[in-house]
């Protein structure tokens, strides 16, 4: 279900949800750790396997992944390349590239928690995406994953023709990648590239100097509670980040104009909810076209879940037909 145009809606939040989420802060909770316990905590693989795949999605039948090394700042960046189904090495069918990064709080997060996502946008828009494996905190504080992330969209734009990708690019990413995403549209337009068509951002952390998000959010709140959004701040940032940097809140940024055009996604029962429409106010003001969606009875991260949430596949597929039309694939 969507809410649009200012109608009111509550719903509650999907009981297997709201059971996952409790299982997951029983076992992997932010809130609470000192830096050691999450470095131990980023150590546990998550197995694959039929559970995990139905939970978390699956790179769909058809769709190539290769994965590989490129150049960064703090050393080599892993990336993970998914080429879409009939893709002939050196065609020039104009297919469009969309790099994209996963959330996980700045914290968790792997390119294969990302193999849903972007092998659906991979599949469905025709596009060859380029999933960012940045570094994470609290090894790596601020601004280390934006640097990555930026100098992977660069390599990607550069080796576009390389890849299969002559089309034009978007980038994309959901929480703390929907954020990275957004500042990436910042970066390459003041350092005058890549030049960039659409941005896809899925519940954005917009605004880290917020406070009213954190003291609305539920204590107990599905994925995201108020003591996890303060130890997910504290993480990322180290002692020395400044959370109103734009890097770091791309909703403080001086100049929101001359931005991609951009879809929204936020969910009714996130805390960072707000903050993604205020987002997407400020761009709307500064002349950038923007849809934002509103998903009813839903947590944050609801999309990471395509097992639990009927919602996923529907915000998913809004990505993807967004995508398709402002990358010229429809």
């Amino acid at each position: 279900m969507i809410k649009r145009n200012g109608q009111s809606a509550v719903a509650a939040v999907n009981l297997r949800l709201r059971a996952f989420a409790w299982l997951t802060r029983r076992t992997a909770s932010v809130a609470g750790k000192s830096d050691a316990e999450v470095i131990a905590l980023q150590s546990r693989a998550v197995p694959v396997n039929a559970v995990t795949s139905w939970l978390f999605g699956a790179v769909p039948a058809g769709v190539e992944v290769t994965d590989r090394l490129v150049p960064g700042p703090g050393g080599e960046i892993p990336v993970r390349v998914y080429q879409p189904p009939g893709t002939v090495a050196g065609e020039t069918g104009g297919r469009p590239l969309v790099v994209y990064f996963h959330g996980g709080g700045y914290v968790f997060g792997s390119l294969d928690l990302g193999n849903w996502i972007a092998g659906k946008v991979a599949a469905r828009v025709g596009a060859v995406v380029v999933s960012v494996g940045y570094r994470l905190a609290p090894v790596h504080p601020f601004p280390a994953a934006v640097e990555d992330c930026y100098a992977a969209l660069a390599w990607a734009a550069d080796h576009a023709a390389e890849l299969g990708a002559t089309g034009p690019a978007g980038v994309m990413g959901e929480s703390a990648g929907g954020t990275l995403a957004a500042v990436a549209c910042l970066i390459a337009r003041d350092r005058g590239g890549p030049a960039l068509r659409h941005q896809a951002l899925i519940y954005p952390a917009a605004d880290m100097t917020e406070t009213d998000g954190t003291a609305a959010a539920d204590p107990d709140a599905a994925f995201l509670s108020a003591a996890e959004i303060v130890a997910y701040k504290r993480l990322y940032l180290g002692p020395d980040g400044d959370p109103a940097h734009p890097w770091a809140s791309p909703l403080l940024a001086a100049d929101h104009s001359g931005l991609p055009p951009a879809l929204i996604q936020v969910g009714e029962h996130d805390p960072l909810r707000e903050a993604g429409k205020r987002y997407a106010a400020a761009l709307r003001a500064a002349g950038v076209p923007v849809r934002l969606t509103e998903y009813v009875g839903v947590p944050h991260g609801f999309v990471n879940f395509p097992g639990l949430s009927r919602a996923a596949h529907q915000a998913l597929a809004e990505v993807c037909a967004e995508q398709s039309q402002a990358l010229g694939r429809d």
